[in-house]
């Protein structure tokens, strides 16, 4: 009897899976419509113009069809092919660079949004609680399988056109960019069109890179998230330009309009330290128009060059600003003649040590302050004994006078302090 009963509840059950199936495609515009705006209010990046916004709703539209049809003639979700509108959708909103999380929220909402109205649906029609819960538990069942491998081939389509497309654009910014950094005058409109980029305004130009070793994927990425941080920093217009150079390595720029001024250091420092180690940034100064949108760059590539030689003692942010950074990288130009004048200049105080490490930065200190012990004291905050202790210690290990070729010693602690043991002496030598 109870068998009896049991094979009555399935019974029952799937004709009110069959009655729900019916019925969606009568209620597909209504639904189709709710759920749009619904998902126009919760997801903002989908609110990107009226062709994503109709793309958006024939999906919907598409989805709930074939859903219907999945549910009402017990297809294998396995055999069930994404509409082609829905692929469309997925590729548009590559193109405009839109996250693929909005893909994937929005698929999840409608989800949501068609079982509320199946849990309406049967119990408006079905009293029984065991045959209404059977009912209930097919259609979450179908639905969810069929969001995960409609919502799986949708994120495929998104990412192979991610591919596509960035390869695409990358070419025609390559080939602008490659004339723009030659100091070829450009066709502005075109130029513009094709970098998304306004090119009459002042830039920061940006060089970012990432330690190797890591997925290239999240290094990019990454690196991206860094250069919008460096623009809030900088307080930039909101436009930025991101080339991904390779799998390690972008170049940036980032839009200031008719400002000018260069950002504080620290400020942009602040943006590149909280990420992950081995993430690094190399600044120029602001430059106008097309000719300073390639002179910022050339700098952001020289103050790269100093981290580059200096290795694991690069900072995260090297900007070209400082002083020093330009007197290194001229230095980092020739790193061999570098290692010699370091050599030749500071004796045993080129030696890659903590101990000499110290000496070299309170003399250079000393140095820039006018040989003031107490201005050097409240520079580097040591006692003003302590830097005379110090400044004594530095004379003796390099073996000369400090104004024995002034000008080398300098150079030479300049490039001590920025190249790192890319000019330094071996402990061991």
């Amino acid at each position: 009897m109870a068998s009896e009963t049991d094979d009555e509840t399935v019974r029952r059950a799937a004709d009110l899976v069959l009655h729900i199936a019916t019925a969606l495609p009568a209620r597909a515009p209504e639904l189709t419509a709710e759920l749009t705006t619904a998902l126009s209010d919760a997801i903002a990046d989908v609110r990107d113009g009226p062709l994503i916004v109709d793309l958006m709703r024939a999906t919907v539209e598409a989805n709930l069809e074939m859903l219907a049809h999945t549910l009402r003639y017990d297809i294998p979700v396995d055999e069930v092919s994404t509409p082609a509108v829905a692929n469309e959708y997925a590729r548009r909103l590559a193109q405009r660079g839109i996250s693929s999380n909005a893909l994937m929220r929005a698929y999840r909402i409608g989800q949501q949004h068609v079982v509320e109205w199946t849990f309406a649906e049967i119990g408006r029609l079905e009293p029984e609680t065991r045959v209404a819960f059977a009912a209930g538990r097919r259609v979450i069942a179908v639905t969810h399988e069929y969001v995960d491998r409609i919502s799986e081939a949708a994120v495929e389509q998104y990412e192979s056109e991610v591919e596509r497309w960035t390869t695409a654009r990358n070419t025609v910014r390559t080939v602008i960019l490659d004339d723009l950094l030659a100091g070829k005058r450009p066709d502005l409109p075109t130029a513009e069109a094709g970098l998304r980029y306004r090119l009459c305004q002042h830039h920061l130009g940006v060089v970012l890179w990432s330690a190797e070793g890591g997925p290239s994927g999240a290094d990019l990425r990454q690196l991206e998230r860094v250069l919008v941080a460096m623009s809030e920093a900088a307080g930039g217009d909101g436009s930025l330009l991101f080339f991904a150079r390779d799998q390690f390595t972008a170049w940036g720029w980032i839009g200031l309009g008719r400002d000018a001024t260069a950002p504080p250091v620290a400020d942009l420092a602040a943006a590149v330290e909280p990420v992950p180690s081995g993430t690094f940034a190399a600044v120029g100064t602001p430059a106008a128009d097309p000719e300073g949108f390639r002179v910022t760059h050339l700098e952001a590539a020289n103050a790269q060059q100093v981290a580059l030689v200096a290795q694991d003692r690069a900072r995260a942010l090297t900007s070209f600003a400082d002083p020093e950074v330009r007197v290194a990288a001229l230095l980092a130009c020739d790193v061999e003649s570098a290692r010699r004048l370091v050599d030749r200049a500071l004796g045993r105080l080129a030696a890659d040590t903590e101990p000499a490490r110290r000496l070299r930065d309170t003399l250079l200190s000393f140095l820039t302050a006018n040989q003031s012990y107490t201005a050097t004291s409240e520079r580097v905050h040591l006692h003003k004994n302590t830097v005379k202790y110090r400044i004594g210690k530095a004379i003796d290990e390099r073996g000369r006078p400090l104004d024995d070729e002034r000008l080398d010693l300098e150079l030479a602690l300049i490039a001590c302090r920025w190249l790192g043991r890319g000019v330094l002496r071996s402990p061991e030598s």
